[in-house]
């Protein structure tokens, strides 16, 4: 099943530039650091991937890299988002998802929809896509909160909606989610700080910016949650993760992440206007923090 591919830690890889343009030599370390960390799928395209600042042709030469290079070894999600449902519709039936085992779809984002909107946009996007659909509810980016009702009204409406990646903060309304679910439906964090406590109440991952920079010891983390040892993973989050986590949004996402990259010394910190790039005091921050860790690779 798709859904088993889903489950545990995937990562929500950047994209990383060089003089502003898609360094692909970065990229391919990128790829070998997260899968030899022992990550359990890769998100390209996502919004840690910068993709609102890559151009169509970009984002298909990113997919094909990725999905070229990681030749099989795990399994692909690509994002395919947009706030103009008929230009995505558009763009899925003509878009190259070679390779992709799904979609990160993520809720429209500016326009503000209605419940019924995005109940609708959904479903229109799953009735064009190849691939199944995983939905994206991201308040803080998006301004609109998917409720448990619409996401659940969707789990059960069609079988080509598989899974939600759950970014609201609101673990009560996740709980409301994985209670009502059907069967076979995928809940993951998309929150890295939650995800042992959502992996507690019966969800199943996490789609990780955390595991862009230290992918072995996240995954550690998460998958002993998933084995069932919560009491471990819940330590190991508690002593290991905490503050590198919180470095690691203190600028923004990917702005923080890149910087952890740098320093490294799998990418630079470059990012794409308007977003800027990682201070000098965070960069000496996350130095501390990687050593007294011990979060080298």
């Amino acid at each position: 099943m798709i859904q088993d591919k889903i489950k545990g830690v995937g990562v929500a890889l950047i994209t990383p530039f060089n003089n502003y343009d898609v360094d692909y030599e970065a990229l391919a370390r990128m790829v070998e650091h997260v899968i030899s960390g022992g990550v359990d799928y890769i998100v390209a395209l996502g919004s840690t991937a910068e993709t609102a600042t890559l151009s169509l042709d970009e984002r298909q030469r990113v997919l094909n890299f990725i999905v070229e290079r990681t030749a099989g070894r795990v399994p692909i999600v690509a994002g395919m988002g947009s706030n103009n449902t008929q230009a995505l519709v558009e763009q899925l039936r003509s878009f190259d998802l070679s390779g992709a085992v799904a979609i990160l779809s993520v809720v429209p984002y500016y326009n503000k929809p209605s419940q019924e909107g995005i109940y609708r946009h959904y479903m229109a996007v799953a009735e064009a896509s190849p691939v199944p659909v995983i939905v994206y509810n991201v308040p803080g980016r998006t301004g609109v909160n998917m409720t448990s009702e619409t996401t659940l009204r969707l789990a059960h409406a069609t079988e080509r909606i598989i899974a939600v990646k759950e970014a609201s903060g609101d673990i009560e309304q996740m709980q409301r989610i994985i209670d009502g679910r059907p069967k076979d439906f995928v809940i993951l964090s998309g929150d890295d700080g939650i995800t042992i406590e959502l992996v507690k109440r019966g969800g199943n991952g996490v789609i990780s910016v955390a595991a862009n920079a230290f992918p072995k010891a996240f995954s550690a983390c998460v998958h002993k949650a998933m084995d069932g040892d919560i009491a471990e993973a819940e330590r190991l989050m508690a002593e290991r993760f905490d503050e590198p986590i919180h470095l690691l949004f203190r600028e923004g996402n990917p702005t923080s992440v890149k910087s952890m990259t740098e320093v490294l010394g799998l990418t630079t910190r470059e990012v794409r206007l308007p977003l800027a790039e990682g201070s000098d005091s965070l960069v000496e921050d996350m130095k501390i923090a990687i050593d007294k860790y011990q979060l080298r690779p």
